[in-house]
């Protein structure tokens, strides 16, 4: 039986309510915690679950709450980072819109565990509505005497805001996350020091996403050995996919990591195959800023074996062959898309996204932009796919902060799997100009060189 953790009482009519949630179990995990468990046994747990970050990076939770430094008379903060704004992502806004009280809940969870009576919720500023329904959540917890102080008389304080951001996709890293919560420009900073170290106004700090404070819950409840024991190898737990493009039914998905990518894309319980019967070209598997892989990658790696939902299997071969498993925005293209206008459109949105701090970032992604654009309007020259690849190679690795990894990585993949189509771009568009009439579609190039 396929398990889920998170998602499974979605569909209870009034669960985004107090007095349902409750009624259905919740708040077991705080009074465990706050009842038989010291914030270091809490901590152990987690280690124990192997739970992943699931905002993308996928680094281990339990080791990076055991970074934190504990400086007597020093405050501490948890972070929760609801700044989802990777294109394809939407499984936070779920969870948060469904079952707010989940969220909170693993706040509570885990500002004990780190020792923080302080902590924050930063919330994508698109998100208004939910956090609306956020702050009633809130309101209601207090009113139940989950926060504030002396909490279940254990003693333990803690109090929870939610702060909305300003719109700024690298508000979605965790130092500019910072900077925006403090009030200033969201510019990501250098690193060391870490957050951990000097974070929200000079303090230790933990920045976790949504999905990842929500999974301490169950983790809580049923004990980290019985979380790990989901999943495969180093992928432990469930994990929710945003699943979207030209797919039969769109939406988010709560798996077991480990589940084959063809049984995600075409079974019925999950995407239910491909759209009007069109053939699978492309599939970007962790959001916009992780490798595109054509179609012969997409459910087998490059040895054959049958490709994972899992960390260690989508990043098979590297980026050669691989992609990530990223923050589970799986993107899927059919025949009729356009490699070179999608990969425009990414740019596009990488250029306006940069904060401009780092003159690789802010100068590339302007010169991919205008390159892409040329190519896709029919202006490009065969020179200029090298342009390309040279700008992202010149911008992967050399700015402060991972935005310009995620912009390059992007076009170098597209380059790499997909570059006749690039070249079609050029010659059709020269094909075109002598003839004198518009450029063929990219459905007579898909059929052309089938």
């Amino acid at each position: 039986m396929k398990r889920k953790l998170l998602i499974d009482k979605a569909g209870v009519p009034g669960i985004a309510s107090y007095e349902v949630y409750r009624r259905e179990g919740g708040y077991r995990s705080v009074e465990k915690a706050l009842k038989s468990m010291s914030p270091d046994d809490v901590v152990e747990e987690v280690k124990k679950s192997g739970l992943r970050g699931r905002g993308g990076a996928g680094f281990p939770t339990g080791m990076k709450w055991s970074f934190l430094a504990k400086p007597e008379g020093v405050p501490r903060y948890l972070l929760c980072n609801a700044d989802e704004s990777e294109p394809g992502t939407f499984k936070d806004r779920y969870l948060m819109e469904h079952i707010p009280h989940l969220l909170i809940e693993g706040m509570i969870v885990s500002s004990y565990a780190l020792g923080a009576n302080t902590s924050y919720i930063y919330i994508r500023g698109e998100y208004m509505w939910i956090l609306h329904i956020l702050e009633r959540a809130i309101a209601e917890a207090y009113q139940a005497g989950w926060l504030g102080k002396n909490i279940m008389g254990s003693g333990y304080n803690l109090d929870l805001h939610v702060t909305p951001g300003a719109g700024a996709y690298i508000c979605g890293e965790e130092t500019a996350l910072i900077e925006s919560l403090e009030g200033k420009r969201g510019n990501p900073r250098i690193k060391p020091p870490f957050p951990a170290v000097k974070g929200l106004w000079g303090c230790p700090t933990v920045v976790n996403n949504v999905e990842t404070i929500a999974a301490v819950v169950p983790i809580v409840n049923d004990g980290g050995d019985e979380y790990a024991k989901i999943g495969i190898g180093r992928s432990t737990g469930t994990k929710l996919i945003s699943a979207c493009g030209n797919i039969q039914k769109p939406g988010v998905y709560e798996i077991e990591l480990g589940l084959s990518v063809e049984e995600f894309l075409y079974s019925d319980e999950y995407c239910g195959g491909m759209k009007n019967g069109k053939q699978l070209k492309a599939c970007v598997p962790g959001g916009s800023s992780v490798p595109i892989l054509p179609h012969f990658l997409v459910t087998k790696t490059a040895q054959g074996e049958s490709r994972l939902m899992s960390y260690e299997s989508l990043a098979d071969g590297g980026f050669q062959t691989g992609s990530m498993l990223g923050s589970g925005g799986f993107i899927v293209y059919d025949e009729d898309q356009c490699i070179v206008r999608n990969t425009w459109n990414f740019t596009r949105f990488y250029h306006h996204e940069s904060c401009g701090q780092c003159s690789p970032c802010r100068e590339g992604t302007g010169w991919m932009e205008k390159v892409l654009h040329r190519l896709e309007y029919g202006h490009g020259k065969q020179e200029d796919i090298d342009l390309l690849w040279d700008i992202q190679a010149k911008i992967e690795g050399n700015t402060i902060c991972p935005l310009g990894d995620a912009a390059a990585w992007p076009v170098a993949s597209a380059i790499r799997h997909f570059r006749e189509e690039f070249e079609w771009h050029v010659n059709e568009s020269k094909l075109s100009q002598q003839r004198n009439y518009g450029r063929v579609s990219e459905k007579t190039f898909v059929n052309a060189t089938a």
